[in-house]
């Protein structure tokens, strides 16, 4: 199945705008950090830098999704190449897992009263972590699609040579 100009079209630009918005929050965490003093409410300078840091983390993810895209557009993404941006888009989403906990932490100590949204937080971060798990079970269909697609251009040698 060919995957059609309109839908690749459309993930890029899906792709575009997610960078583009990760980049634009990066800015004003940045900006934040430098201009913005903490009234001590809550640990506001902690909370700027592992916002940042996600956002890193999720632009990984949609550059090597890019990538992925690319690679399905040249029907070329059944190669040993692809696993190392599926690899990285795993990682991506552990370490942005990771980040929700430490914001989970941080925010943690003001929600004394309701802890209910700590649980909810720290779901959310479990939530995160499936999402790797779906994905890791998606590399391992590619690998064996990549697999079959190695033993079908075997089979298809060995039947050139017998005609």
């Amino acid at each position: 199945m060919a995957v059609g100009k309109l839908i690749v079209r459309a993930l890029r630009a899906v792709l575009v705008v997610m960078l583009a918005g990760t980049v634009f929050v990066q800015v004003g965490m940045v900006w934040a950090l430098a201009t913005d003093p903490e009234d001590g409410s809550l640990p506001l300078t902690p909370l700027r830098v592992v916002t940042i840091l996600g956002m890193v983390s999720a632009q990984v993810a949609l550059v090597c999704v890019w990538r992925l895209v690319t690679m399905v557009r040249r029907a070329t993404v059944f190669s040993d190449a692809a696993f190392r941006y599926v690899d990285v888009v795993i990682g991506a989403i552990v370490a942005a897992a990771l980040v929700w906990f430490a914001v989970t932490a941080l925010n943690a100590p003001g929600q004394r009263d309701d802890p209910g949204v700590t649980l909810i937080m720290g779901g959310v971060g479990v939530a995160i972590l499936g999402v790797a798990l779906i994905v890791l079970v998606l590399r391992a269909l590619l690998a064996q699609a990549v697999a079959r697609d190695v033993e079908a251009a075997q089979l298809k040698a060995e039947l050139d040579e017998v005609i």
